[in-house]
């Protein structure tokens, strides 16, 4: 359980404007959170346009591997990091009361980042090089989080550094596995199952927290059932499930631990009491998001017995869904929050939630509808993309602007 209390520490703390250094001679790199969030954003909504141009035969541009690699590659191990490190080095200076990076350091954290993305798009250079240059980030993320941790002695927080070096572990293995022309699905599933357990720790514990503290404000008599051991149970059978379908995706056993893990964590959705919080769609994004959680789980299991989705649409229900809205979910909330503007979505932020989670419904249901797969595709990457794009016009003033208590 310490795993769960160190990630929920790490993301309510980030609810405060504590971690934001009180001047900086570039706002834009006094926090992690600001490049990372606003660049994340816009990458998301460039590559995915991009993605479709190039599936379609509108365009054709030389990428280190194949089209469909690039896209695959780029989701999980170009934007996703991008988040995640924003949200770990926004939130590290409150696990170890250090000073938060920034500065010139922050910059060339950042600038490894670009680099990797324009050389994964275009071969300038080997694909080894571009390789090297790319896996270098997440390398360089996991060398941060381990010496803020040494440093401040915070072992409690170590098995967030054990997560985050799994996943520089499954990207250097994506890359070795392609660069030996051999397939790359194992760690595309592992890094994916990583991400299910990252939702499953931190959705699972700020989405009843914020929601106690919005009913609390309403004074509402109801209020989320609190952690327990089947909340543990919970997030166990996640990992249990994700890595079973790391090594195993089609057995059938792998099956039953989804449908099991899903069942119990639609169970532990329902004990949050979300549907009180529709008012805020602040918090009540959270527990749509955990929703898609949920739905991924499920549909992963059917799929391997050949009920319902195939396994390429239960995945984009755990990439367009659940990633898709909770990540912004949290961006938004917490670009609010450390730039000291009121924790509210207005007209706007909904638009953006609402566009991500028709862009999720049209990738993983159009089908099934009868959309022809052009049109759907289009539809869903039109929405999903501009929910982003909104982000960076509608966040990125706040993000490149000093925060409100800072002038």
């Amino acid at each position: 359980m310490g795993l769960v209390r160190t990630c929920a520490d790490g993301v309510l703390m980030m609810d405060s404007e504590q971690t934001t250094p009180a001047s900086q001679s570039i706002p834009f790199f006094s926090c992690g959170f600001r490049p990372f969030f606003l660049s994340a954003a816009l990458f998301a909504g460039l590559a995915v346009s991009a993605w479709i141009l190039v599936l379609t035969g509108v365009v054709n541009f030389a990428s280190t591997y194949s089209a469909r690699d690039w896209h695959v590659h780029e989701m999980v191990f170009g934007f996703l990091p991008a988040v995640i490190t924003g949200f770990l080095l926004t939130a590290i200076p409150n696990w170890t009361d250090r000073p938060p990076i920034h500065g010139r350091e922050l910059a060339g954290l950042w600038g490894v980042w670009v680099a990797g993305r324009l050389l994964m798009a275009w071969a300038w250079f080997s694909p080894l090089v571009s390789s090297v240059v790319d896996g270098a980030f997440l390398a360089a993320v996991v060398g941060l989080v381990w010496r803020e941790i040494a440093t401040a002695k915070s072992w409690f927080h170590a098995p967030m550094g054990v997560l985050i070096t799994v996943y520089a572990g499954a990207n250097i293995l994506f890359h070795v596995r392609a660069l030996s022309g051999e397939e790359t699905d194992m760690p595309e599933r592992m890094a994916l199952g990583l991400i299910m357990v990252l939702l499953a720790l931190i959705g699972g514990r700020v989405t009843p927290n914020f929601t106690g503290e919005y009913l609390l404000q309403q004074g509402a008599n109801q209020q989320p059932s609190p952690f327990s051991r089947f909340d543990g149970l919970s997030v166990v059978m996640v990992v249990l499930a994700a890595g079973a379908w790391t090594l195993q995706p089609q057995a059938k056993g792998t099956a039953f631990l989804f449908i099991l893990a899903g069942t119990i964590n639609m169970i532990r959705l329902s004990r949050w009491q979300g549907w009180l919080t529709w008012r805020e769609p602040l918090v009540f994004v959270l527990h749509v998001g955990y929703g898609w959680l949920v739905l991924s789980l499920l549909v992963l299991g059917g799929a391997v017995f050949e009920i319902g989705l195939s396994a390429a649409h239960a995945v984009h229900a755990l990439t367009t869904g659940a990633v898709g809205v909770m990540t912004l979910a949290v961006m938004t909330r917490a670009s609010l929050g450390h730039t000291g503007r009121a924790k509210h979505a207005g007209p706007l932020t909904v638009s953006i939630y609402t566009l991500a989670f028709v862009g999720a419904l049209f990738r993983v249901f159009g089908l099934t509808i009868g959309l022809p797969t052009t049109v759907m595709l289009g539809m869903a990457a039109v929405s999903w993309s501009s929910a982003y794009l909104l982000f960076a016009v509608c966040y990125g003033p706040f993000l490149l602007r000093p925060s409100l208590h800072e002038s």
